[in-house]
This record gives C-alpha cells, structure tokens and sequence, in this order.
C-alpha cells in the first residue's frame, strides 16, 4: 500500500474565445500524479456549459477526438482525482456541476472536509437529495444554497465557508467568473498565474501553470477567495488569518512534483534537504546510495552529497503502469512491484546499498523492494525513510484511515527492518520537518496526531459509499 493523495485542480480564463479544454487538458497532464482514477473537464461557452468527464488517465478519457467535441470558450475548470472520500465510480467524476435558479457552477475540490459527515446528514434531513459518494457535493449543495439567497457567487461562497471545516482548494466557475478559494489553514495547495497573452490560470501546482506556459504570480493565501472576472482580479480576505497556517507537510515529502514550488518553497530542496537530515541522523557505512522512483530520487541525492557516498540508479520505474494495470487476481498483485520496478544489477550486485524511499505504510511494498535488491545481489540493505512514522489517520486528503494499517503502529523500528528484510531502518524525525519544510506552518498530524481541526466522529473512509450501499440493499465492499 502506498500513500496517496486526493485530487488536483485547475482553471483557465481567457480575455476571447479560445481553446481552454486543450489548455486545461495539458494542465491536469502536469497534475496526473495527483488523482489517476478519474478526470474531467468543463467547458464554459458564453454561459454555456459543456463537460466531459470519466474514469481513466488524462490521454485515456479524452482522447483527440472527445476533445474536438469540446468547444472553444472564455473559460474551464479541470480535475483529476483520486478519492478518500467516495468509491471509484463515474458519478464521483469532477467537476460537479450544478443548475439552480440564478444560474450555473461548476466545482473542483482538492481535500477532505474533516465535518462532511455532519454537513451531509444536516443536509439530508432537510430534503437534499445526493448523487455521488464525495463530500464534493455537499460543498456544492452548501454554495448553491447560500447562493439562492447572495448577490453574488463570491458572497455565497464566502458565506458557504463558515459552515466548512478541513481541507478544501476549491476552484468554481460560474457563467462570468472564475473563482479560486483556499481553506483558512492552507492544507492544500492552489496558485494562480499569468500567460503573455493575458489569460489567468490557477491550479493545484506551479507545475501545471508552467506546462502551459503561464508565469506563476503567487500562490492564494489561506482562506482567500481570489475572484477573476472581466474586470480583473479581487481578492476577498475576510477568512484570511482565522487560523494559524497548517499546510500539508506530505506535500513537500510525496504529493507535489519536484519541479513545482508550493508557498514560495522548492519542492525538490525540500526533499534534498530530507535525504542530507537522515545522513546526518542515520549515518551508515555504504557504497551507493538508490531512491526509489519517483519521489525518493531527490532525497538519495541529498543522502548522498551529505555523507559522501556515491549516488547510483539501481531501479527503473515502468513508466507505462497507470491505472490501466489490471491484475487478474490476488496472486498476481502481489507481483506488481517486480513488474513496475526493476533494478539495475550492476549497481547493486555486492554492495552495501542504501536505499531511500518517501514513506513506508503497511511495509508491504518496501519488503518487496528489499526482496528485488536481495535477488540482484545487494549484499547489505540499509533503507531510509524521508517522512516520520505514520502513526495517526489523516482527515484531510491523505488516504491514511485507521491505525490498524500503520505499521509503525504495531511494531518498533528494529522489528518493522526485520519485517522489510533491511539490515537498518531509519527515518526523518519528526522534530527535524521544521527543518525540512523551512517553516512551522505545516500539518503532520499523520506523524505527532497534533489535529488543527476536531477529529470527525465518523471517520470512515467509505462512510457516505457504505450509507448509499445499505439504503439500496447491497454490502459495501
């Protein structure tokens, strides 16, 4: 099992009609390592909304032909997903898209909302009726609802987050604006930028505006609410500063690409800085250093300038397996790490190695790693780990739900090398992430268990999956 993260956003609006589903297309490209379940994307033309949405990678669902079909328009709103919140299935593809009596949304969301359980069961004993599994549609429902009774769609928003709380970036667009909302800690990232013909983008990542040759101007701050219309750009703060900043510092260690910069900080330094933490905090006598593709390369790196050991490439990722791998059954699973990975055997072949990995979850996949670098001929496995210990659920994006899959929660670190099959383990402490993230302003609840928000009452993943499932008579799988 391998930590993943929920979604990615973005958004594009133009000054004329132009082809923003092709742009929105190679923007949720750059995000597809946030969400490969599903994708989408909405099309705004003149007020008329036209969408495409389905499960798959992006270049699967749409193709060159279903982007034909989408016309030209003065804006778009994109999203990939990967859902902890709400089953896999078409009907939790974003955008959500809502008609109502003063108009038309469409809504991308990149988080958990820690009260969705609670806002949804309000929402239902007072006539809603629910279509999907995610707690996208309840913050749908919540906007439309305060927008019945708001001047405007940015005054509905801005009223709709006090019922809010957890993780949301939040990317809406209406029939004339775009508009970009962050929740009041900032658990989750969202920027915006310029390209040199004057449209405005905003996604989950710096990443995406690059690949589509927008110039990043700064990310939204938490709790704004960044309003782009024809006459420009409005900044609401009325949210901003309620809290204390609590960005996910997952984002720095996994989620994010290493080209993107998230809060004016680099990615890939971040994760630089990890390996050089755990040299110095778990030096070992080795003669290479490997990381795991993708998102142990730039810590091995870090590793290996701080201790001075050589850096080598020991395994390559099959950058072909999405999604789209299908197993034909249980045996076959557990040989999906040898089919995604392979290592380089003159690299290893008797050599004391040390191997870096982002995070270890159940152990599963990294004692399979360990397995292939024993059969290639590593003579001594010394694995190291960017991240602290998972030792708490996470509630707002991060699919981490219970303690009883944590293996760090069962076992000291000697036992859980054992259990790997590394000779030594060692991990970033928590206390050095400040070092890290360069900042104190981040959430590591899933390391310390220190919650920003109250800890929900239903905590269950699936829980609005298992709620659909029994009132129509069939067991939640």
């Amino acid at each position: 099992m391998s930590v993943r993260e929920e979604c990615g956003v973005f958004g594009v609006m133009a000054r004329e009609p132009a082809d923003v589903a092709g742009i929105t297309y190679y923007g949720l490209y750059a995000l597809q390592h946030r969400g490969q379940e599903s994708c989408g994307i909405v099309v705004n033309d003149d007020g008329v909304f036209c969408s495409h949405k389905d499960l798959g990678l992006i270049n699967e669902v749409f193709t060159e032909d279903v982007l034909s079909r989408l016309p030209e328009g003065s804006m778009a709103v994109g999203h990939v997903r990967y859902g902890t919140t709400g089953g896999t299935s078409r009907r939790n593809c974003q955008p959500i898209e809502v008609n109502h009596q003063k108009g038309r949304m469409a809504l991308a969301h990149n988080g958990n909302l820690s009260n969705a359980a609670e806002l949804r069961n309000e929402l239902e004993l007072s006539g809603a009726i629910f279509h999907t599994t995610s707690d996208t549609e309840t913050i749908a429902y919540i906007v439309t609802r305060e927008r019945l009774k708001a001047p405007s769609i940015e005054d509905a928003l801005s009223a709709a987050m006090e019922s809010f709380d957890g993780a949301y970036s939040l990317i809406l667009m209406s029939p004339q604006k775009l508009i970009c909302a962050r929740d009041p800690y900032g658990f989750r990232p969202l920027c915006y930028g310029v390209t040199e013909d004057g449209m405005y983008v905003a996604a989950s990542e710096s990443c995406a505006l690059a690949a589509v040759g927008a110039r990043l101007v700064r990310d939204v701050e938490p709790g704004e609410i960044l309003v782009f219309g024809k006459n420009g750009i409005v900044s609401r703060r009325e949210h901003c500063g309620r809290q204390k900043k609590r960005l996910c510092v997952f984002e720095y260690i996994y989620f994010a690409r290493p080209d993107s910069v998230i809060d004016g900080k680099s990615v890939h330094a971040a994760r630089v800085r990890a390996g050089r933490i755990l040299a110095q905090k778990h030096p070992v006598e080795a003669d290479v250093v490997i990381g795991v593709p993708d998102t142990g390369l730039d810590a091995a790196l870090g590793f290996s300038r701080e201790s001075g050991i050589p850096y080598g490439i020991g395994l390559i990722k099959n950058k072909y397996i999405g999604r789209t791998f299908i197993s034909p059954g249980q045996h076959a699973r557990t040989d999906q790490v040898r089919i995604k990975l392979s290592v380089i055997e003159e690299s290893v072949k008797g050599k004391r190695v040390v191997l870096i990995d982002d995070s270890i979850v159940r152990g599963t996949t990294s004692g399979r790693i360990v397995r292939l670098l024993r059969e290639a001929g590593a003579k001594e496995i010394h694995m190291r780990i960017s991240s602290p210990p998972f030792l708490n659920p996470c509630y707002y994006g991060t699919d981490i739900d219970s303690k009883e899959h944590l293996i760090a929660c069962r076992y000291p670190v000697e036992k859980i090398a054992e259990i790997i099959g590394a000779d030594t383990l060692g991990y970033v402490p928590a206390g050095a992430l400040p070092e890290l993230a360069e900042s104190c302003n981040y959430c590591s609840a899933c390391f310390d268990g220190s919650y920003p928000t109250a800890v929900p009452k239903d905590t269950r993943k699936e829980r609005f999956e298992q709620k659909l499932s029994e009132r129509q008579g069939i067991k939640a799988t």
